[in-house]
């Protein structure tokens, strides 16, 4: 059975919740939701297990705060003897605006220092990523209070859809690989 490690970044910690930093945890979140795929507190990460058309997937939130999230995606690679193709992390990314979904096969971490972690730990940019636009309403020099800060009432209103989508990125990546992924969902706002 193929394996496939699906790593949503963010921090733990209730204070954290709907953040900016956050929207990988929340896409994980809806996606183990809607595949009723509980998470589990394991080593470096809470994890979720569920299955998709003989491929299996494993759902990681990483719980060493979004720093040091290479030391948790490099742990279950390594665990579950992943390929590096057949992982995708889960983003935000002020740099490009809120509803926007872009997905990547390798890149620089563009100032993003969960994906600079990953990057160091794995020794490689050639790694699939899938950026959650969170827009960069903020003043200049002000973008760590940014990330930090909740979505507003209106982005939240939107979430359910964004998730959704992610989750159709998700199962895609995993069925038809990457580059079907890209050409199928790249183009959609």
């Amino acid at each position: 059975m193929e394996k496939f490690l699906i790593a949503g970044l963010g921090n733990i910690g209730f204070e954290y919740e709907n953040t900016h930093h956050n929207a990988g945890f929340m896409v994980l979140d809806e996606f183990a939701r809607l595949n009723v795929a509980p998470f589990e507190d394991k080593r470096y990460g809470s994890i979720a297990k569920t299955s998709l058309k003989g491929r299996q997937i494993f759902l990681l939130k990483p719980s060493t705060f979004m720093n040091l999230s290479g030391m948790a995606v490099r742990y279950w690679m390594n665990k579950e003897n992943i390929p590096i193709e057949h992982l995708l992390v889960i983003v935000d990314d002020f740099a490009i605006p809120f509803g926007s979904l872009r997905l990547r096969g390798k890149g620089s971490a563009g100032g993003h220092n969960g994906l600079k972690n990953i990057t160091e730990n794995l020794g490689t940019e050639q790694y699939a990523r899938l950026r959650f636009g969170t827009g960069n309403n903020f003043v200049k020099g002000h973008q760590i209070d940014f990330v930090l800060s909740k979505f507003d009432d209106e982005s939240m209103q939107k979430m359910p859809d964004l998730e959704y989508t992610c989750g159709e990125i998700i199962k895609s990546f995993c069925l038809a690989g990457l580059e079907i992924t890209m050409n199928q969902f790249n183009h959609k706002k």
